[in-house]
C-alpha cells in the first residue's frame, strides 16, 4: 500500500512539474496544421468500438504468422495517453537518463549483464505460468531446466550456463498478456500508464501477474520493491541508452510510432507463442482459409 501511495504521489508531483505541456491542447497550431490531433485514418479507428479485435492482415500473409502485418488499435483516450507519453518521456530525459549514464559509468557492463540475468531469473515463476497456460510444455520444461542450472551453476542466476555451451537452452520470454493472446483475446484499445509506458487492457494483466508471482513482492517490506525495481529499470536502461532517442528522432509524431511499433511487436510475440502451443497450433491450422479466387476460363 505504502509503494502504491508513493508512487501516486510522484505521479501527481511530475503533472503539476510538466504543467501545461503535459496536457496539449488540441487545435490548429500557428501555422495552420492540427499538432495533437491524429491522422484522418487513426481518427476513424477511434470511432470503432473500443473493445472490437484491432488485429488486420492482408490475404498475401495469410500463410505466413510473422509476415508483417498492418495492425491497427483503438485509441479512444488519446488526450489522456498523450499526457502520460509526455509524463514518461520527461521522466526519461530528466531523470532516468541521467542516472543510467552514472550507472553505466560506474558499473561495468559485465557487472551490468549479470545483474539484468539475475532479475530474469526472479521472474521463473511468470514464465513458468505462462507456458503452462499456453500449454507450451516443452517450453516449461525448458524453463525449468534454465532456472535449475543457473540457480546451482550460475551463481543464483548471476550468470546463464544454460544459455551458452552444449546446452543452448532458449529462454522463455513471455508473460501473461502474450498467454491472454494465445486464447484470443484483444488488445482492447490503447493505453499508456505513467511509469510503466505502453499497454492496454489485456497486456495491463501481466503487470498485475508479475506483481503477484515475484518472488520478492512476498516480502512484505514496501521499500525493497521500490529498491528492486529502481535498480532494475536503471540497468536495463543503461543497456538501452539511445534506442528511446533513436525513435523520437527518427519519428515526426513519437507518440504514433510508438503506439504502432507497440502493438505490431506485441502481435509477432502472440503469434510465436501460438506457434508453439500444442493445442492453439492444431486449432489454427484446423481453421478453415479463404479460397483463393479461381482464374476466369
Amino acid at each position: 500500500m505504502r509503494y502504491c501511495l508513493s508512487l501516486i504521489l510522484l505521479f501527481l508531483m511530475l503533472v503539476l512539474w510538466a504543467g501545461p505541456e503535459v496536457c496539449p491542447a488540441a487545435g490548429p497550431a500557428a501555422d495552420g496544421t492540427v499538432s495533437s490531433a491524429p491522422a484522418a485514418a487513426a481518427v476513424e479507428e477511434t470511432k470503432q468500438d473500443a473493445f472490437e479485435e484491432e488485429y488486420t492482415e492482408d490475404e498475401d500473409d495469410a500463410d505466413d504468422p510473422f509476415a508483417d502485418k498492418p495492425v491497427t488499435i483503438a485509441d479512444p483516450i488519446e488526450p489522456f495517453n498523450r499526457a502520460m507519453h509526455t509524463v514518461n518521456d520527461k521522466m526519461y530525459f530528466w531523470l532516468l537518463k541521467p542516472v543510467a549514464r552514472g550507472y553505466k559509468v560506474v558499473v561495468p557492463e559485465p557487472a551490468r549483464l549479470s545483474v539484468k540475468n539475475f532479475f530474469f531469473h526472479l521472474h521463473y515463476p511468470t514464465r513458468l505460468v505462462s507456458c503452462l497456460l499456453q500449454t507450451d510444455f516443452a517450453g516449461a520444461a525448458t524453463e525449468t531446466g534454465r532456472f535449475f542450472i543457473n540457480t546451482v551453476w550460475g551463481i543464483g542466476g548471476l550468470l546463464d550456463p544454460a544459455g551458452g555451451g552444449e546446452l543452448l537452452l532458449k529462454k522463455q520470454d513471455t508473460d501473461l498478456g502474450q498467454t491472454l493472446g494465445v486464447y484470443g483475446v484483444g488488445h482492447g484499445f490503447y493505453i499508456v500508464w505513467p511509469f510503466f509506458g505502453p499497454s492496454s487492457p489485456r497486456d495491463s494483466a501481466d503487470i498485475l501477474g508479475n506483481q503477484a508471482l515475484y518472488p520478492l513482492s512476498f516480502l512484505n517490506i514496501w521499500y525493497v520493491s521500490i529498491i528492486t525495481k529502481s535498480v532494475e529499470t536503471v540497468n536495463k536502461t543503461s543497456l538501452r541508452l539511445g534506442d528511446y532517442e533513436a525513435v523520437v528522432e527518427a519519428s515526426i509524431d513519437p507518440y504514433i510510432a510508438i503506439r504502432n511499433g507497440y502493438i505490431q511487436y506485441r502481435m509477432k510475440e502472440v503469434e510465436e507463442r501460438r506457434a508453439r502451443s500444442l493445442c492453439f497450433r492444431k486449432m489454427d491450422r484446423d481453421a478453415p482459409r479463404p479460397e483463393a479466387a479461381q482464374p476466369e476460363e
